[in-house]
């Protein structure tokens, strides 16, 4: 590739990159519909291969996703939305507690002079800011009744992605195909390589990891439940859903879980019992959950994955942060293509 060659390669990739950046809006549910027929595909696959068929498959796995799209929006976020105003209700009496009780023990055991928290306020500010803010629906109503294109929006968006999702999970194979064909046969070899490792990364996060965290977020909604805790929903989804970084999700379901249990019961058998819920969570990871679903593949670090969802949405928005994880992984993978080349190249020699 000479100098001409190289600039030309550069101004499209500065070119795509603005191009990304005006469209985005436009894009968010074409690639929301690409993320879930990427990951519905092997399902698909498997059903094809079992002799169902590629389209019989496809209405299969698409009835599905949409019976558990519908059932997050009617079932879970409004109980997800009344045990968040149950947390903000509990913060100020966590306070109190601290302030009346353990900052006391604390400063007589270490003989020092702790801070004090304005409880009266802090619930004041709270209380006021969840007044202000409202439930999710009224926010969400409010914001829609303001501008007709903005329902227009919505609603396209509520219609296209659905589309989108069931025509791309049907002609997937033979969309990849086809770019496989669209390559220079010199380099086809080498893209290929890197393709199936770029899969093989968001595989394993997107279709191993999301589906440990889902199966950590009930099995530990479902312990704190038995326990009687009544904000088991709430952190049962948020000790899944940080369980991504390695013991994050146990350190904050047992915090979290065991001051609300506290508070709720004043007594120590039920913290004995938060503790279990997670001892088991944390066992069924490690022996079933991760080596069934995620296997031994090395894929993104924790870290690279908060990183990178953080950076999408710095700079794109919601669109950055669906396209963070892929484009993450092809630029690690990218990365280790280029450590293996200069590992084998003269230079380091």
């Amino acid at each position: 590739m000479n100098d001409s060659q190289k600039w030309l390669a550069l101004s499209l990739l500065v070119l795509c990159g603005w191009l990304l950046y005006l469209l985005a809006p436009v894009l968010t549910p074409f690639l929301v519909g690409a993320l879930l027929a990427y990951l519905g595909d092997p399902l698909v696959d498997r059903l094809e291969a079992a002799g169902l068929g590629r389209t019989p498959g496809v209405v299969v796995v698409f009835v599905v996703m949409l019976l558990l799209g519908v059932i997050g929006l009617v079932v879970l976020l409004p109980n997800l939305q009344r045990q968040v105003v149950m947390l903000l209700n509990a913060v100020p009496q966590l306070l109190e507690w601290l302030q009346q009780s353990l900052l006391p023990r604390l400063s007589a055991m270490f003989d020092v002079e702790l801070v004090e928290f304005d409880v009266s306020g802090i619930r004041k500010a709270i209380l006021a800011h969840w007044q202000e803010v409202g439930s999710f629906a009224t926010v969400v109503v409010d914001h829609l009744g303001r501008s007709g294109a903005l329902i227009l929006g919505w609603v396209s968006y509520l219609l296209l992605i659905p589309v989108v999702t069931f025509y791309l999970l049907r002609d997937w194979d033979l969309l990849v195909a086809a770019v496989r064909d669209l390559l220079p046969k010199r380099i086809e070899p080498v893209v290929s390589k890197l393709a199936a490792e770029i899969d093989a990364v968001l595989a394993e996060f997107l279709r191993g990891q999301v589906t440990v965290m889902a199966a950590l977020a009930t099995i530990y909604t479902l312990g704190l439940w038995l326990v009687g805790l009544d904000l088991a929903f709430s952190i049962g989804m948020l000790a899944g859903v940080v369980s991504f970084v390695p013991y994050l999700g146990v350190i904050v379901g047992v915090l979290v879980a065991g001051v609300a249990a506290f508070l709720q019961f004043h007594d120590m058998l039920h913290l004995l019992g938060v503790a279990a819920v997670f001892g088991v969570g944390q066992v069924l990871e490690g022996m079933v959950l991760s080596p069934l679903l995620v296997g031994d593949r090395i894929g993104l670090h924790p870290v690279a994955v908060i990183f990178a969802v953080m950076a999408g949405g710095q700079l794109f928005g919601f669109f950055g942060v669906l396209l963070a994880l892929p484009v993450a992984a092809v630029i690690i993978v990218l990365l280790r293509h280029s450590r293996d080349e200069y590992l084998r190249s003269a230079l380091y020699e």
